[in-house]
């Protein structure tokens, strides 16, 4: 409230959706607090600006635009009748502004490495759970949609599905600033579709055509961007950074950086968030500017790498490597550099990327007919997205330092 009395409110231009309002106490509180503005500092999109330079936004722009489609979505069921209170609506709010805030920096590159073995999803509840204690609670209802305990589910899903407000702004976002079109989705009429039925989210009949453009835009976004050959060796670029650090730190005795003295994590302590918090994307490339002239040939070489954009050669493509053909990149390696088989991995890998189109089983969207009937979209006769949409498309890749 200000000093008349009025609603403090605020607004946010963005480049995807426009104006987005913040207008709730609570949600400055949110908003304000250092563990989220450290979103800031985080690329949505980790390297892939060394292939799409315009793909340099942030975590928080990403969240805020989240949230906002979550204001539109929260609007349209209620004005469809479903029963949402005002409570719920701003615990709602809360749990998607905070649904991604235990990324660590360069976002899902460096998933599970910094404190080892941690999803971002357990270090978001752990980090929503510090501050519920800090707002004396105020955060129940949002942790209670956030972990799918609370008795109205399509809330959890709005958060967390197949159709949920993050992946409708995600996509769009990264279409937007990656220049790659085929991301485009109608999030505003999927947005205008959805209803509650039988205490889930569904989506009305008239809106198949925009699901199923929807899924694979999804899926061809995974390909073209997120999976893209070069975005993959640089992210496996940074990998493989972190993981020669971390090994000569502990070999070697020398503290190279702070946040690679991290244990694998038993508990999520507050001690642990309050480090964690501490680290984003400028952390990580000021360790890597240091360590280009560092001793151990292999890790100098990688950050030039990422540095100087001198990454990785790759291939990939439908079928395993020839083993012969693989056997002789390593050794040909091996002689170059002169390294030793425990170092030779950081030099020249191979892996598999994968992508699912659309899993029914563990996140299915569910069309709901003007009769009553509802069915899975992969149930839709002359459907694009069928049972066969759920298998896992995987490509294999070699990387390699020349």
């Amino acid at each position: 409230m200000d000093n008349n009395g009025a609603p403090k409110q605020k607004i946010v231009n963005d480049p995807v959706h426009g104006f987005i309002t913040i207008d709730h106490p609570l949600l400055f509180k949110v908003i304000g607090h250092p563990y989220y503005q450290r979103l800031r500092r985080i690329h949505q999109m980790a390297l892939a600006s060394l292939v799409y330079p315009g793909a340099v936004h942030s975590r928080l722009l990403h969240s805020l635009g989240a949230y906002h489609l979550m204001c539109q979505a929260l609007e349209e069921l209620k004005r469809k009748g479903a029963h949402i209170t005002h409570e719920e609506c701003v615990a709602a709010k809360i749990a998607i502004l905070l649904h991604d805030i235990g990324h660590g920096p360069y976002s899902h590159a460096l998933e599970g490495l910094l404190v080892q073995g941690v999803h971002h999803e357990e270090m978001s509840l752990a980090i929503m759970q510090k501050l519920n204690r800090e707002f004396n609670g105020e955060l129940d209802l949002a942790i209670s949609i956030f972990k799918n305990t609370y008795h109205k589910p399509f809330l959890h899903q709005l958060v967390s599905g197949q159709l949920d407000v993050d992946r409708m702004d995600y996509l769009s976002r990264d279409s937007y600033f990656s220049g790659v079109s085929e991301g485009v989705i109608g999030y505003d009429r999927i947005i205008k579709m959805l209803v509650v039925h039988n205490n889930q989210l569904m989506v009305e009949e008239k809106a198949i055509y925009s699901i199923e453009k929807f899924l694979m835009a999804r899926r061809l976004m995974y390909w073209q961007v997120y999976l893209h050959k070069t975005v993959l060796a640089a992210e496996q670029t940074l990998v493989h950074i972190m993981k020669r650090a971390r090994e000569i730190n502990a070999h070697c005795h020398k503290n190279l950086a702070a946040f690679l003295q991290a244990p694998p994590c038993n508990e999520i302590t507050d001690d642990i968030i309050d480090r964690f918090c501490q680290i984003d994307d400028e952390d990580i490339m000021m360790a890597i500017k240091q360590w280009i002239n560092h001793e151990d040939a292999a890790l100098a070489r990688l950050c030039q790498g990422v540095l100087n954009r001198r990454l990785y050669k790759r291939l990939m493509q439908d079928e395993p490597f020839n083993e012969t053909w693989v056997a002789t990149i390593k050794e040909n390696i091996k002689q170059k550099y002169g390294v030793s088989d425990a170092v030779l991995p950081y030099l020249v890998f191979t892996g598999m990327a994968k992508s699912t189109t659309y899993n029914k089983r563990t996140e299915p969207i569910h069309i709901l007919y003007k009769d009553g009937t509802v069915k899975d979209i992969s149930e839709i006769y002359n459907g694009i997205i069928d049972t066969d949409s759920s298998a896992t498309v995987g490509r294999y890749y070699i990387c390699w330092i020349e």
